[in-house]
């Protein structure tokens, strides 16, 4: 059975929206709950944000109680578990775990306008939101970096549109791909969904929104493609929308509940 863990974290983020982020996860995770039927696990988040350190806002929140919380949810092994947030930082405890549990053949469907492979040296913001996949990778800041790591070619970047110059770097070299032919060989899958992959006009409670993005259907449908895999945990991330305009996104919740509790 689905596990729903709203995580309302907010501190990976930066940026004139950021704190909209813990209701956003909220409202989220309400709708979550009543399209497929689960309860919700409401892993508690302080919001409160600390300064930058070593290139990396709100380091000391990020890596003291918040991914403290985050960890104590995810103790006992279960079934799958669908992670609301929050920033996309909350994918790195989740994310880690799987890693560990299945093993170097977990690979990683990361639907996301952005890359999210910047370090604390390359990061033109310091929000760990974009370092996030880089640190699940092994690299960047030792306290965020993954142990074990995720194998290299083993995440295909989904809808990624926005790139920065170290995220090609790290692409050009094999860490993540941008086709889902990378998938093919991979033993167990977790499926990460920043809305922010969807356009603007399609849905407007975007963290940080980028333009030509993809429709509600078009991401529904890539969901439905990936059915034959294994899919042992999902995510989704950077809703910053009210209740009321969450509700177009149950398309996309029921599309991520066939994957996670295939009939």
């Amino acid at each position: 059975m689905t596990l729903i863990n709203a995580v309302p974290q907010r501190q990976g983020a930066v940026g004139p929206r950021a704190a909209g982020l813990p209701d956003g996860c909220l409202a989220l995770a309400e709708l979550a709950g009543h399209v497929l039927g689960r309860p919700v696990h409401h892993v508690r988040q302080t919001r409160e944000v600390s300064e930058v350190d070593r290139g990396i806002a709100s380091r000391a929140v990020l890596t003291g109680p918040n991914r403290a919380a985050q960890l104590a949810a995810l103790e006992a092994p279960g079934g799958p578990v669908l992670t609301i947030g929050g920033d996309c930082g909350v994918e790195l405890v989740p994310i880690g775990v799987a890693r560990f549990r299945y093993g170097p053949g977990l690979g990683v469907a990361w639907f996301d306008a952005h890359a999210d492979l910047n370090t604390a040296s390359t990061s033109p913001s310091g929000a760990f939101h974009g370092m996030v996949l880089r640190s699940l990778f092994g690299e960047g800041d030792p306290e965020f970096a993954a142990d074990p790591a995720l194998s290299p070619g083993s995440v295909a970047l989904l809808g990624t549109r926005v790139f920065d110059p170290d995220e090609r770097a790290a692409v050009s070299r094999g860490l993540a791909v941008t086709s889902s032919d990378a998938l093919a060989d991979v033993e167990k899958l977790y499926v990460h969904v920043d809305l922010d992959v969807l356009d603007p006009g399609e849905f407007p409670g975007l963290n940080y929104p980028e333009p030509d993005g993809w429709t509600i259907a078009r991401l529904v449908s890539e969901l439905d493609a990936l059915a034959e895999f294994d899919v042992v945990g999902a995510g989704i991330t950077e809703c910053v929308g009210t209740p009321r305009e969450v509700e177009v996104l149950e398309p996309v919740l029921a599309a991520i509940g066939r994957l996670l509790d295939p009939r």
